[in-house]
């Protein structure tokens, strides 16, 4: 493994250790934001209790985590610590080599379109270069400004002997994007992938999950394994861990579409109906997800010796009975609803997280990664119980997409947004619980904003690719039929 990234972890680990020597871990694993009822580590330990105790867990109203959780922790609570430490490390790793590989692809991908002349010769400054993104993991862990370079393009001059161009220069006709091998520019991208690992290990919310000592952190990893064997290609493995991540939570079914779509893509299957071979591939995988759901789901229950666990997880998840307050949509909404309208409600606001899986897997069926960043934060926003580590791991992708940038609408302001509510959060909690000042309406709009701003965050990277996208198919300046200069509208 590379000194920064290996440097990087140790770094991480010491803040984290030292922030549990400190006062602030108590407070911190209070935090309505950091914590959720399912996640929260006091409900572990209430848990743990009632299993020593010879009594069920889910026989109160407390625990409401999977049983392979708290018996993982039956034998790991004196390591409790150490283990979440772990698996921070576990998900930062897997990100660096999930996205080490799917780079990799990306510029094999790039450079035979670019031999094949695919793309219009006035969309050479959007031609990513490893060159170009080399200095992104300096970017974003030591908020530097680092003079861009442009990679030299090998373009045909007068009389068939070669000349070089800048990227930025698009006057010319051109053949072939100077990446002297594969294998050389596969050196500097790796590189580039530490970026994320900077922004998952060192975000601050990631930090306030691992000293909350919050159970999302658990998820986050098992995720990421399965990214990461998706990206890999390993189809056992991928449908093992999304198995697991579904069992831990529901939500990540949706991500099962992004996996069919990047496997098929790997082996050159096509995404056709018709075809039998897309068929057979479906069921294959289909038949290891739900194979390998069945046996975790026996195995809670040989565990544990009852269903009880059944409703006291999934059902708590889609019901919603616990209202306290957090970072999501539904504890305010259920709050204030007449009953007789709560369960009519409740389905529309569980469907919502589901039904955005079937129109952007139909858009974004060429590019199944960027559609798993896509439903890492769909799922992160509309979610039943989320807290600030669910954010963490779909931000943990934004460096993949620092291309984007110049096409980005609402960056800053979103930003500002996204800063201006974490800061508020804590303040407005204290008006309302403590002061007396301020009730759940402030609270609530807050978090109303906090999650406005995440989905313009979310669309304005979407609407970026798409925009990349086309002009790399037609154009980087395009126009209309009487000459004057069209606009693109995301419809």
């Amino acid at each position: 493994m590379a000194a920064p990234l290996t440097l990087l972890v140790i770094v991480a680990v010491t803040i984290r250790a030292a922030l549990y020597r400190s006062s602030l871990a108590d407070v911190i694993s209070e935090r309505v934001e950091v914590v959720s009822p399912l996640t929260a580590w006091k409900r572990v330990v209430e848990g743990l209790a009632l299993l020593d105790l010879g009594v069920s867990p889910y026989s109160g109203d407390v625990f409401h985590e999977t049983p392979l959780i708290i018996y993982l922790f039956h034998f790991l609570v004196d390591y409790a610590e150490i283990t979440f430490m772990l698996a921070d490390v576990i998900t930062a790793v897997c990100l660096y080599m999930a996205v080490k590989d799917y780079n990799k692809q990306v510029f094999r991908k790039q450079k035979y379109a670019l031999e094949a002349d695919r793309y219009p010769l006035d969309c050479l400054e959007l031609i990513r270069s490893p060159k170009e993104m080399y200095y992104i993991p300096l970017k974003v862990a030591m908020l530097v400004a680092v003079e861009k370079r442009r990679l030299p393009l090998l373009v045909e001059g007068g009389g068939g002997r070669n000349k070089e161009r800048s990227c930025t220069s698009c006057c010319s006709p051109w053949r072939l994007l100077d990446i002297t091998a594969v294998k050389s520019a596969d050196t500097q991208i790796s590189v580039v992938n530490s970026a994320d690992t900077y922004i998952y290990l060192l975000n601050p919310f990631t930090i306030l999950s691992c000293v909350a000592k919050s159970t999302c952190g658990l998820n986050n990893a098992v995720i990421s394994l399965f990214i990461l064997f998706t990206i890999k290609g390993n189809v056992l493995l991928s449908a093992i861990f999304l198995s697991l991540a579904t069992y831990q939570s529901i939500y990540p079914l949706t991500l099962s579409a992004a996996a069919l779509l990047y496997l098929m893509q790997r082996q050159y299957i096509p995404v056709n109906l018709q075809r039998w071979s897309f068929w057979w591939f479906v069921a294959q995988y289909s038949f290891m997800y739900l194979g390998s759901l069945f046996v975790i789901v026996c195995l809670s229950f040989f565990l544990l010796g009852s269903w009880d666990y059944l409703p006291s997880v999934y059902g708590f998840i889609l019901s919603v009975p616990d209202l306290t307050p957090n970072i999501g949509l539904f504890w305010y909404f259920f709050a204030e609803m007449f009953e007789h309208f709560r369960l009519f409600f409740l389905c529309v606001f569980q469907i919502n997280i589901f039904f955005y899986t079937v129109p952007l897997s139909i858009k974004l069926k060429d590019h199944p990664v960027f559609l798993i960043f896509m439903q890492l934060a769909v799922i992160s926003i509309f979610k039943s119980y989320p807290t600030v580590g669910d954010i963490s791991l779909y931000m943990a992708f934004l460096p993949v997409w620092s291309h984007l940038h110049r096409f980005l609408r609402n960056i800053f302001l979103v930003s500002c947004v996204l800063l201006a509510c974490s800061a508020l959060f804590p303040v407005l909690w204290h008006l309302w619980i403590y002061a007396g000042s301020a009730n759940s309406n402030f609270y609530y709009a807050i978090t109303l904003l906090f999650n406005v701003a995440q989905i313009l965050l979310v669309s304005d990277y979407f609407y970026a690719f798409l925009r990349r996208e086309h002009h790399l198919s037609y154009g980087l300046y395009l126009k209309r039929k009487d000459g004057s200069e069209a606009t693109l509208v995301l419809k």
